[in-house]
This record gives structure tokens, sequence and C-alpha cells, in this order.
């Protein structure tokens, strides 16, 4: 049987959607809540993490694979990047400048609202993909070079 219990599986696959959804929140009203990128990312990564436990290793692979968990990881890191170089290049006073907010929202009032950062929403959303693709690959190549505890030797 690969992975665990029936019961474990049942309430895996019912708990994965709000895990998901609570991982994107944090992750979008991180500038008006405690969370942000990082913690929004963790929570993305636990969420794969608690399905492979559950269902085991080769059904996360089918449903994210390696490949495509790099390219998220990669996507994460231009974007974060590309947020600071058009903070530096649209505003020209300084790298991460959040030229939305100095621009456009400074006049009007936008507080306690989702677009009421600038930059930093968008910031959250590069990080938090990063951290979740980056800590899901880490945990995903560690249980593959896992040492073999069956006892069956190979020949």
């Amino acid at each position: 049987m690969n992975g665990m219990t029936v019961i474990v599986k049942t309430i895996s696959s019912w708990v994965k959607v709000l895990i998901f959804l609570f991982g994107i929140y944090i992750i979008l009203f991180g500038h008006l809540t405690p969370g942000g990128g990082f913690a929004g990312g963790v929570i993305l990564a636990s969420c794969y993490v608690l399905l492979m436990l559950a269902f085991g290793r080769e059904f996360v692979e089918k449903n994210l694979p390696l490949p495509v968990a790099s390219k998220l990881d990669c996507l994460g890191a231009l974007l974060f990047a590309v947020v600071a170089v058009c903070g530096l290049l649209y505003g020209a006073a300084g790298f991460f400048w959040n030229f939305i907010h100095q621009k456009y929202l400074v006049d009007t009032d936008y507080e306690f609202n989702l677009v009421s950062a600038g930059t930093i929403p968008l910031s959250n959303i590069a990080i938090g993909l990063k951290v979740g693709a980056s800590l899901f690959l880490v945990i995903l190549v560690l249980s593959m070079f896992r040492p073999d505890m069956s006892g069956k030797k190979e020949e």
C-alpha cells in the first residue's frame, strides 16, 4: 500500500484545499495582517508535504512534477527581480521604490484595502511563489534520496 491509511487520505484530501486557500490568503493580505510572502509560501509548501505524507511521493510528483516546480521557483525569483528593477527604472528613486503607491495611490483613501500598498503585494506574491516552490523542491529531493529501510537486498 502506497501512502497511509484511508482515513488519513480522506482527511488530507478534504483539508488540502483549505490549507492552499489559507496560504494564498496569507500571501495576498500580508501587508495588512501578520504574514506575507514567506509565511504564505511555507503554508503552500506544507499543503504538498501533507499530500506527500498521506499519498506518497509518486502521487505528488504526478500533481506537481519536478520540472514544473523548478520553473515556478525560477518564476518567483524573476518576478521579485522585475518588481525591484521596475522601482529603480520607473521611479528613479532607488531599488525597490514603491512606484505604484507613490504615483497612483498617495492621494487616495485606500488605507487597509488590498490595493493600498502598491508593489508590496506583488513582492509578497513573488516571495510566496519562490519560497513555496523552493521548500517543496527541497522536501521532494530529500524524499527521493532517503535510504531504503525495507530490508530487501538489491541484486
